[in-house]
């Protein structure tokens, strides 16, 4: 589902899309994307949703370490999806790209939904939307893990943070950096929420959240 709202592009007010990938290099982000990854440990058949995909590295990783899952990208920054297209055809990998916004999901029934280097860039309101949204796009009992800047425990870490909060805006960062995403994670719905990893980087430290959507009803519709 596509809307017409605006966004914030891969890299804020710095750079244009085609360093992105230089750039988020700096981030470690061979480590915690590999966390992501260990933490979602994707199954055979599993229907799994990145939002906020970006280039595609987590979705691509994630179709390597499990052929047999159906991987969905969706982000709303047709760019962006370019370039990952790019990168997918290359590595003879097969992703599902969808452009849309992360708070306009469809109800796809998704047994896990990731997100990487998103909600930061996000206002509140919008953080909400799309936690909502990824809780309304899983199947009960799915699982949800997220990599993003999360609390910046230290005074290196917090300096290190004011590159990102230069490109992606103050008002959008602090709640990150002040520890709100787990809260708003549970604000959202989901249980069981919990912040497994925490990856020290040169733009500051990203966290890894984990949680799963309780209760019952009826699954959504499958992708």
């Amino acid at each position: 589902m596509t809307t017409e709202r605006a966004f914030t592009p891969a890299l804020g007010r710095v750079a244009p899309v085609r360093f992105y990938d230089a750039v988020a290099a700096l981030t470690r982000e061979r480590r915690w994307r590999g966390l992501v990854v260990a933490h979602v440990a994707p199954r055979p058949g599993e229907a799994i949703v990145d939002v906020g995909c970006g280039t595609g590295s987590l979705a691509l990783l994630l179709a390597r370490v499990q052929p047999a899952a159906r991987i969905v990208g969706v982000d709303p920054d047709p760019d962006v999806l370019a370039v990952a297209r790019r990168k997918a055809d290359a590595a003879g990998v097969v992703v599902d790209w969808r452009v849309g916004m992360g708070d306009a999901l469809e109800e796809v029934g998704a047994d896990v939904v990731v997100s990487s280097l998103v909600l930061h860039q996000c206002p509140p309101a919008m953080k909400r939307a799309i936690l909502a949204a990824m809780h309304a796009a899983l199947a009960p009992g799915g699982r949800l893990v997220i990599a993003d800047y999360g609390r910046q425990r230290t005074r290196a870490m917090r300096l290190a943070f004011r590159v990102v909060q230069l490109a992606d805006g103050r008002a959008n960062t602090q709640p990150n950096a002040d520890g709100a995403l787990p809260g708003l994670i549970a604000e959202a719905g989901f249980g069981d929420v919990r912040e497994v990893e925490v990856v020290p980087t040169m733009t500051g430290s990203i966290s890894v959240y984990v949680a799963r959507r309780v209760g019952t009803g009826a699954p959504a519709l499958g992708v």
